[in-house]
């Protein structure tokens, strides 16, 4: 093509791999996505193809895969049953209950621990000293421990030197008040430590959508007249929106994943009123060694929660 005179050519338009090339994108890409992938195929993808091959089987967990010929026997390790396993799991009183109990997290969850971190967040996302400390003392139960914070609510809630017989001297009982070996005491104990300690996550990703407001927005409003309140239901809550989807999906996916606190606090008991899923999975498919109906709880698990995350992105958080 011929370039009148004066006028320079354009140069090549350089392509996204020469871009990276060029500001050293590629070699941290390189550096670290392979491990990334193989951490998560390993301990994510590779337990669920398992967990979908075992689910059809009755099988204990011992000796090689259920479907693996035994020589001394002439049978394999495990028996097909078909979807057995699925029929019984849904059959399961204590299943049905455990997933109830984790609706009711997941309900508590959105409709308690995230209005009280959004008013919390609205009382202290300004910059200054005192917010900032009052940020680290709400922030501090969800950096602990699920299993330090589980023990730690087993021996405050115990009926024998706990904060429960104090509270049983104080009110004048003569018998002493367990709540977590009381139905359905136990799963509400477990529900106010769950709103306890996540709530302060929630609140920082509050904090930080408040904070990339703009002042002008803020400032043109208060000029307009907007009181407090208006502001906060007009202007604030409406640019937090994806912030709160963010939470609502972290809420919820969290809900379905609920372990760590239920074991040491409850067990699951008393009398299985206090499982949720995974808990549910735990103790009927590990600790009674039937792999076959642990691996189709854990099957339920992944669908239910794929399907979630895949109507939320697609509809809820679509264009955020």
């Amino acid at each position: 093509m011929l370039v009148s005179e004066g006028v320079a050519a354009a140069p090549p338009r350089e392509s996204a791999f020469q871009r990276m090339m060029a500001n050293g994108q590629l070699k941290m890409v390189l550096i670290f996505v392979p491990p990334a992938i193989l951490i998560f195929t390993v301990f994510v993808i590779l337990p669920m193809i398992q967990a979908g091959l075992f689910s059809p089987y009755k099988w204990s967990g011992y000796g090689p895969v259920p479907w693996a010929l035994n020589e001394d026997t002439g049978r394999t390790f495990g028996r097909w049953i078909g979807t057995t396993n699925f029929e019984r799991m849904m059959s399961h009183s204590a299943f049905k209950q455990s997933l109830v109990n984790t609706l009711l997290v997941i309900g508590v969850s959105i409709a308690i621990q995230l209005p009280l971190a959004m008013t919390l967040a609205l009382m202290i996302y300004r910059s200054s000293r005192i917010n900032t400390v009052f940020r680290l003392i709400f922030f501090l139960p969800y950096v602990m421990a699920e299993v330090a914070t589980g023990l730690i609510f087993s021996f405050v809630l115990d009926g024998n030197y706990g904060l429960s017989r104090s509270f049983a001297d104080l009110m004048g009982w003569e018998k002493a008040f367990f709540p977590l070996a009381e139905k359905p005491w136990a799963f509400y104990c477990i529900l106010g430590v769950i709103v306890w300690k996540y709530f302060g996550f929630h609140m920082m990703i509050f904090i930080a959508g408040l904070q990339s407001i703009s002042s002008e927005v803020l400032e043109a409003a208060k000029i307009d007249g907007a009181k407090t309140l208006q502001s906060v239901f007009l202007i604030k809550l409406p640019l937090l929106w994806p912030s709160i989807t963010i939470s609502v999906f972290y809420a919820v996916l969290g809900g379905l994943q609920v372990f760590d606190l239920v074991m040491p606090m409850t067990a699951g008991g008393p009398s299985n009123s206090s499982h949720t899923l995974v808990s549910y999975l735990y103790n009927f498919g590990f600790i009674r060694l039937n792999i076959g109906f642990g691996s189709a709880v854990g099957v339920f698990l992944f669908v239910v929660g794929v399907a979630f995350a895949f109507l939320y992105r697609n509809t809820v958080q679509r264009g955020q």
